[in-house]
């Protein structure tokens, strides 16, 4: 497939994929969502791609979705937009066993916003922003901010930020536990390739585990999670990756990880 309104760049097992329309803030269209379906697809099924970095393409994250698009196709039906274009990306990022950090550049709003909380970790930029935006025009949070939001930074403050639509800077952010780190503007592109590359050079079988195991225990009691972390244990200890760790402990070195 042919990209456009996303780019696709892999380098060193890190699989770079940026919003790229920059013109209108990398407002969401048709055609992004579909080629980030498919992005996400591909990604999954490429074992070279042990990490993935999502960000934007000049001075915004994502802007949500593009309301003069949407208005000038004539569609109302926010229901099978959701359903076909948004909930099957939120879904893939959520259940892909590879690490997904969220680069924020500038603003995330609306749909742009929870695009960045279905990443496992975001980098923001000193001058990101992320704005749970649809209240001001009459809309409630969706493609998974329900879901994310409060559990990243509580009730109340996903409240406050759902029913006021207020924008949370980078600095407020990181205190609420909404990003995991900040870094100057000028950083952001080092520090996240910082970080990509640890996490691709890890052992990516266990932490595509983790992650798994994590998602799940979000709706189990204590006593369903312990159960699954016994599933976890025993697949990350029957793989190459956990062998190559112990191995390279005795041996004192560097443990060389290939993701099996």
């Amino acid at each position: 497939m042919e990209y456009e309104a996303i780019l696709y760049s892999l380098d060193e097992g890190v699989l770079t994929i940026t919003l790229n329309r920059p013109d209108v803030l990398n407002a969401i269209n048709r055609q992004m969502t579909d080629e980030l379906q498919e992005a996400f697809k591909k990604a999954e099924r490429d074992a070279a791609v042990r990490c993935i970095v999502l960000t934007g393409a000049g001075r915004a994250f994502s802007s949500g979705e593009d309301l003069k698009a949407r208005q000038s196709e004539g569609n109302s039906d926010f229901g099978s937009t959701l359903k076909q274009r948004y909930n099957p990306i939120i879904l893939k990022m959520r259940n892909i066993e590879k690490p997904v950090i969220g680069a924020l550049n500038g603003v995330a709003a609306g749909a742009g916003c929870s695009l960045a909380l279905a990443c496992d970790l975001r980098i923001a930029s000193e001058k990101a922003r992320l704005i749970e935006v649809f209240v001001r025009v009459g809309l409630v949070p969706d493609s998974g901010s329900s879901f994310l939001l409060p559990r990243l930074v509580g009730l109340g403050k996903a409240l406050e930020m759902s029913f006021l639509g207020d924008e949370v800077g980078a600095e407020e952010a990181l205190r609420i536990g909404l990003v995991n780190k900040v870094v100057p503007a000028e950083e952001l592109e080092a520090a996240t390739k910082e970080l990509a590359l640890r996490l691709a050079k890890g052992p990516t079988k266990a932490i595509g585990l983790a992650k798994r195991s994590i998602n799940r225990a979000l709706t189990m009691d204590l006593d369903q999670a312990l159960e699954y972390e016994v599933f976890a244990q025993e697949s990350a200890g029957a793989s190459a990756d956990h062998k190559e760790g112990i191995t390279a402990f005795a041996e004192k070195r560097p443990a060389n990880f290939t993701g099996r």
